[in-house]
C-alpha cells in the first residue's frame, strides 16, 4: 500500500543531473506561467521535505513570492545544484519514472524560476552533515550560483521569488487581473491542503494574514475552513482500502472520501467535485462523472455534490507525464477505478452506526451516573418493565408513533428521528423500479389524448405499447404494475411520456407510495422504516428533498441542559 505519512526522505540522496534519455521522456512544457504555478511549485517541493507548517507571503504587485517551511532542509551541495536545469533528488532513471511517489521529480521548476526571475533559497537541514550550517544562496539566469552566504536560519527552507516575468514584460500583459490570479492561488493551497490535512498552512498578503487553514486528520477537516457554509456534520468522511486492479501485482491502496452529505449541502456548479491521485489534485473527467453518476437522483434538481476523493494507490498505475503542471495523468486500468469509488460513494451514503453520531451525551451520562451514586439522592436511569414484560429488541431504528398522519417517529441509539413516510415510500419504490421495471398488461386499454409525437416516441421508449385508437388518441396496452390498477393510470402514462426511463420511474414511484395524512399502523411504520433504511441512497429522495430530520441526543441535552450540575443550577 502507498504510504500516507507526511515524512518525506527528501535528504536521501543527491542533487544531481538527469541523464539526457531520461529528460527526453519527460513531458516538455511551461512549468512556471503565472504567480499560482510558482507557489504551487514551491509548495510541492516543501511537502516532499516532509512540512507540517508551510508559510506563504504574497506581494502580487512586486510580483514577489516567498514560501518557509520546516521540511528537511538542504546542504550546501545540494543548494548550488538545487536551480541546475533537470536537476533532482526524487528520480535518477528512466524506470523512476513509474515509482513516483513524490509530487515533484522533473528538476524543472527552481530552474524555470531562476530563468524568469530572482531566485534566492536559504536553508538548513535538520541533520546537520558535520559541521554543515544554513546558507543563502542567490542564482543567476542558467540556474547556478552566483552569491553564496552563511545565513542564521532554522532547520528549513525558505524561498523568495521576486520580479517574476520582468525580464518578459508581455507575458505579464497576458496575465490575468492580480484579483484572478489571487483566486487562482487560494484554490491551489485549498487543493494541497485537502490533500495533506496535516499540515499547517499561513498566507499572508501585502504583509497581512490573507488565508490561514488549520491541520486535521482528514480531509473533511479542511472543507469547512474552505467552503463556507459546510460544517464538519454535514459531511461524511469514508476512508476504505482498494484492492489491486485483476491480473496485476501492485500492492493495494487506500481511497479517502469526503462527501457532502446530499440532504444537507450542495452546490450550483459541479466545481467542487474534486479528484486527487497520490497526493495531487488532477482532473479526471471519467472519474468525475463516476461520482456525478453515484450522486444520480440524490439532489435536487440542477445540484451538484461536494466531493473530494482522494486515491493512493501502486505508483505503477499513474503516468504523470500527460501534462507539464501535472494536472492530468494516465490511469491504467480507469474501470477498475471507477467501480471502486462508485461503490465506496454508495457505502458512504448509507444509513449505518458507521456513518451516524454516536450518542453525544453518552460521557454526561457516565458522570451523572457516578454522581448519583456518591449522592444522598438515586434515581432511576430508564424505565423499569413490568415482571412480565419481556424488554423489546434492541434495533437500530425503531417506530414510536406518526405524528399528523405524516412523520414517522423513530427512536434511534443516537436519538430520535421524524422520517416523512411518502418520500421514504417513494426512495423504496424508486429503487425497487430500478431493479425491476416490470410491465403488465391493461384490460382494458387505456386512453390517451392530445399526445405529441416525441411523446408517442418516448412511451414507446420505456416500454409501452400504444396504438391509434381514432382522431387524436391511443391506447396504451400495457403499464408499470405498480400503476396498472390505479385509477388516473391514463394521467400517469401521459407523465410517463415527458421523461426519460429513469424520470418515468421517479414519477411511478412518486404517484404509487403511500400518500401523507394515510394512517399507518406500528408494524406497518417499522416495516417501511426497515425497508428504507436497506436503500442505496436513504438520505433524499429521487427528487433530492431530505427524508429524515436528526435530533441527536447531544442537541437534546444541550436544550434540556442536563449538562448543568443540579447543586449549583439551585445556588448550593
Amino acid at each position: 500500500m502507498v504510504s500516507s505519512s507526511p515524512a518525506r526522505t527528501a535528504m536521501a540522496s543527491r542533487i544531481q543531473p538527469l541523464p539526457a534519455e531520461v529528460v527526453h521522456l519527460i513531458a516538455a512544457g511551461e512549468v512556471i506561467d503565472s504567480l499560482a504555478a510558482a507557489v504551487r511549485e514551491l509548495s510541492e517541493n516543501a511537502l516532499d521535505a516532509g512540512a507540517t507548517r508551510i508559510a506563504i507571503s504574497l506581494s502580487p504587485e512586486n510580483w514577489r513570492v516567498r514560501v518557509a517551511d520546516n521540511g528537511t532542509g538542504m546542504d550546501r551541495a545540494n543548494l548550488q545544484q538545487a536551480a541546475v536545469a533537470h536537476s533532482t533528488s526524487k528520480i535518477h532513471s528512466s524506470s523512476d519514472l513509474w515509482k513516483i511517489t513524490s509530487l515533484g521529480f522533473r528538476g524543472e521548476a527552481l530552474h524555470s524560476l531562476a530563468q524568469l526571475a530572482s531566485l534566492e533559497i536559504c536553508s538548513r537541514p535538520k541533520i546537520p552533515d558535520g559541521l554543515e550550517g544554513s546558507w543563502r544562496v542567490t542564482y543567476n539566469s542558467l540556474g547556478e550560483p552566483a552569491l553564496l552566504t552563511a545565513a542564521a536560519l532554522a532547520p528549513g527552507t525558505v524561498v523568495t521569488v521576486s520580479d517574476l516575468f520582468g525580464s518578459w514584460p508581455a507575458r505579464r500583459l497576458g496575465l490575468p487581473s492580480p484579483a484572478q490570479q489571487l483566486r487562482s492561488i487560494q484554490e491551489t493551497i485549498c487543493h494541497l491542503a485537502l490533500c495533506h490535512p496535516y499540515v499547517t498552512w499561513h498566507v499572508e498578503q501585502k504583509n497581512r494574514r490573507w488565508l490561514t487553514l488549520s491541520p486535521g486528520s482528514t480531509a473533511a477537516h479542511i472543507l469547512p475552513q474552505v467552503l463556507r457554509d459546510v460544517r464538519l456534520s454535514d459531511l461524511q468522511q469514508l476512508t476504505a482500502p482498494v484492492p489491486a486492479p485483476p491480473n496485476t501485482e501492485g500492492a493495494k491502496g487506500t481511497l479517502e472520501l469526503a462527501i457532502g452529505l446530499p440532504d444537507r449541502c450542495h452546490r450550483r456548479r459541479p466545481d467542487w467535485v474534486k479528484v486527487a491521485v497520490n497526493g495531487r489534485t488532477v482532473r479526471s473527467p471519467e472519474i468525475e462523472q463516476t461520482i456525478l453518476s453515484s450522486f444520480g437522483r440524490t439532489l435536487p434538481r440542477d445540484r451538484y455534490p461536494v466531493c473530494f476523493a482522494h486515491l493512493r494507490i501502486s505508483p505503477d498505475q499513474i503516468d504523470w507525464n500527460r501534462h507539464p503542471a501535472k494536472a492530468e495523468i494516465y490511469l491504467q486500468n480507469l474501470p477498475h477505478w471507477q467501480e471502486v469509488l462508485a461503490g465506496a460513494i454508495q457505502q458512504a451514503l448509507n444509513l449505518n452506526t458507521a456513518n451516524l453520531p454516536n450518542a453525544g451525551q453518552q460521557r454526561v451520562d457516565r458522570l451523572l451516573k457516578a454522581a448519583e451514586s456518591q449522592g444522598g439522592y438515586s434515581a432511576s436511569r430508564s424505565v423499569q418493565p413490568s415482571p412480565a414484560e419481556a424488554p423489546p429488541p434492541l434495533t437500530p431504528l425503531r417506530a414510536l408513533a406518526q405524528v399528523h398522519n405524516t412523520y414517522i417517529v423513530a427512536e434511534h441509539p443516537a436519538g430520535l428521528w421524524l422520517v416523512e413516510q411518502h418520500i421514504a415510500h417513494e426512495r423504496v419504490l424508486y429503487e425497487q423500479l430500478q431493479g425491476n421495471w416490470h410491465l403488465v398488461p391493461l384490460e382494458p386499454a387505456a386512453i390517451l389524448s392530445q399526445l405529441k409525437p416525441v411523446q408517442v416516441e418516448q412511451l414507446q421508449r420505456i416500454g409501452i405499447e400504444i396504438d391509434p385508437f381514432g382522431e387524436g388518441l391511443w391506447a396504451a396496452r400495457n403499464a408499470p404494475a405498480l400503476l396498472a390498477k390505479r385509477q388516473d393510470c391514463a394521467a400517469a402514462l401521459l407523465e410517463l411520456s415527458c421523461g426519460d426511463l429513469q424520470a418515468a420511474q421517479v414519477a411511478t414511484a412518486c404517484r404509487s407510495a403511500i400518500r401523507n395524512g394515510t394512517p399507518l399502523t406500528l408494524p406497518e411504520m417499522q416495516a417501511l422504516l426497515d425497508q428504507w433504511q436497506r436503500t442505496r441512497h436513504p438520505r433524499t429522495c429521487p427528487h433530492g428533498r431530505p427524508i429524515y430530520l436528526s435530533l441527536e441526543e447531544g442537541e437534546l441535552a444541550r436544550f434540556f441542559r442536563r449538562n448543568w450540575v443540579i447543586g449549583k443550577s439551585h445556588g448550593i
